[in-house]
């Protein structure tokens, strides 16, 4: 089976959009990095997009209020997000994922900039995720050796039937990215180009169809 790349749009560069249109199989739109012509861009895609919304504490850049936040996130249901993304502490989560759920797909994330915690930990993490609604499990942590990704990757096996995206961040984490598809993920994420990377470790769409095609996946 084909791996699924999701590739991240972080600014209005259309050419680049259009270059990594015919290699993804849909889109993440960072409304925090973007800015307030995000709905401009999202209009215009060729593809399914999931639409995301990060405070720094996720990793992201939005500076207005949390109602402000998840307010924009609503607004990409009727933008024509297939996706959104909400982060585990969201606060009133369930409340949100039932909102999004009318029209959307949900996906519950969770990351962990500081490291990577022991299996139990993060099998609980995806429990707790699956309980409040989660049509897809996101989880990323930050990877610091091989076992890191090993652990990672075991959770693919552990929550059979469970669409999961599951990967390391930081160059250590880069090997949990490419052979996440291998072992179940949902889909991967990739940037539009290098230089726009949206987290540490994230390979461009052109670099990692290149390792697809080079293990002939």
């Amino acid at each position: 089976m084909k791996p699924k790349i999701c590739a991240v749009i972080t600014t209005d560069d259309e050419a680049a959009i259009n270059a990594a249109a015919p290699i993804a199989e849909l889109f993440e739109i960072r409304i925090d990095l973007i800015g307030e012509n995000w709905p401009e861009i999202a209009g215009k895609l060729s593809k399914p997009w999931i639409a995301t919304n990060r405070i720094a504490a996720e990793g992201g850049k939005w500076n207005g209020t949390e109602n402000a936040r998840l307010d924009e996130l609503l607004k990409a249901l009727d933008v024509g997000a297939a996706i959104i993304d909400l982060e585990l502490a969201t606060p009133n989560l369930s409340k949100m994922v039932h909102a999004v759920k009318k029209k959307a797909r949900c996906l519950i994330s969770h990351h962990d900039f500081n490291g990577t915690l022991p299996p139990e930990d993060l099998r609980e993490i995806i429990r707790r995720q699956i309980a409040e609604g989660a049509d897809i499990c996101k989880l990323v942590t930050t990877a610091r050796s091989i076992d890191d990704n090993l652990n990672l990757l075991r959770l693919y096996r552990e929550f059979p039937g469970q669409k999961l995206v599951v990967f390391g961040m930081s160059e250590s984490g880069i090997l949990s990215r490419v052979l996440a598809p291998m072992a179940g993920a949902e889909f991967t994420y990739a940037s539009l180009g290098i230089g726009q990377e949206a987290a540490p470790g994230q390979l461009s769409i052109t670099q990692l169809a290149g390792i697809f095609g080079l293990l002939k996946i």
